[in-house]
């Protein structure tokens, strides 16, 4: 179903608020992703650090005429705004929990629907379009974020309905994991450096924008260093649990884990995963979860290439 069309609420995130005339000026320095790139018909995937590089959320950011949003695993956001909060005293910008402002639903092949409501989405990924109120955002190929605000949740909801088949978060989940895009969440917060998710190759990072917290860790990475861990997709025989973020993977040619996962979905026929593992153990290819003995991986796929040379001109 996650190739399907359908529509989901996408209760499992929030939104954090940072509004004011310094919004993204102070942004731009604590953020993996370039601000200047940002426009009324441009969002951006990104991620906020820590000074050793360790991501503490990765999102999808939105600039509004009063400043921006950052759209990121609910769980996070209090954590998250209290890291930021220490860092803006001197800037004119208000930080605050923004989710009970809107609703969000996940639209899977759902352009006409969007064309219903008045909205013309470029096909483009990261594309942004307003119209009526409400904002739709390209995040992947045939998937779109519509955004609303709160009062008018009931009303989209089921303007939706009669249009659409509703569908669970795990469908939505299941497209992100194959579009290849890694997320932060609360079991994995400070675990990976943005390039063990992929998040360059993405457009979640910008080696040309200057310094922002954790900048020197990730840079020299791209740069000088040699990533030994990296975002992978894979697949689990149906029947087995479904791993949640953070497990541990393991590898008969490793005395310890060789990776964790990063988010996890199924269909009737298998999981599907994206998981966080060294390159060595997948050359291996003898990859289990949780254990030893847990049940076997399989490799599959990523929908894009890793190019350096193209992820720095960014």
């Amino acid at each position: 179903m996650a190739d399907s069309a359908f529509f989901c609420t996408l209760s499992h995130e929030g939104v954090l608020a940072v509004i004011g005339n310094d919004a993204s000026k102070f942004l731009q320095g604590q953020l993996t992703c370039n601000l200047n790139y940002l426009s009324d018909t441009r969002s951006s995937l990104g991620a906020r650090c820590t000074q050793k590089g360790r991501m503490q959320s990765s999102f999808r950011i939105l600039l509004e005429p009063q400043g921006c949003f950052l759209a990121m695993a609910r769980e996070l956001v209090e954590p998250q705004l209290a890291d930021l909060k220490k860092y803006a005293v001197f800037s004119k910008s208000k930080l605050t929990d923004d989710s009970d402002h809107w609703v969000r639903f996940g639209l899977s092949q759902g352009d006409a629907v969007l064309q219903g409501l008045g909205i013309e989405l470029p096909a483009d990924t990261d594309s942004v379009a307003r119209a009526n109120g409400l904002i739709a955002i390209r995040v992947s190929e045939g998937r779109t974020e519509l955004w609303a605000p709160a009062e008018q949740a009931e009303h989209l909801h089921q303007q939706l309905k009669a249009q659409l088949p509703e569908a669970d978060i795990n469908q939505w989940t299941l497209g992100q994991i194959r579009a290849g895009i890694g997320q932060v969440m609360p079991q994995t917060r400070e675990l990976f450096i943005p390039q063990m998710i992929n998040l360059q190759a993405v457009g979640g990072v910008s080696f040309k924008k200057g310094c922002y917290t954790g900048q020197e860790i990730v840079a020299r990475m791209q740069y000088l260093g040699k990533l030994k861990r990296r975002l992978y997709r894979l697949s689990l025989e149906a029947g087995n649990a479904q791993p949640e973020p953070g497990t541990p993977l393991f590898s008969p040619t490793h005395s310890s884990a060789v990776g964790e996962v990063v988010i996890a979905a199924h269909t009737p026929e298998r999981i599907e995963l994206l998981a966080v593992l060294t390159a060595d153990a997948v050359e291996a290819g003898d990859i289990h979860v949780g254990d030893l003995q847990g049940p076997a991986l399989t490799l599959l796929d990523l929908p894009y290439q890793l190019d350096r040379d193209r992820e720095i001109q960014r």
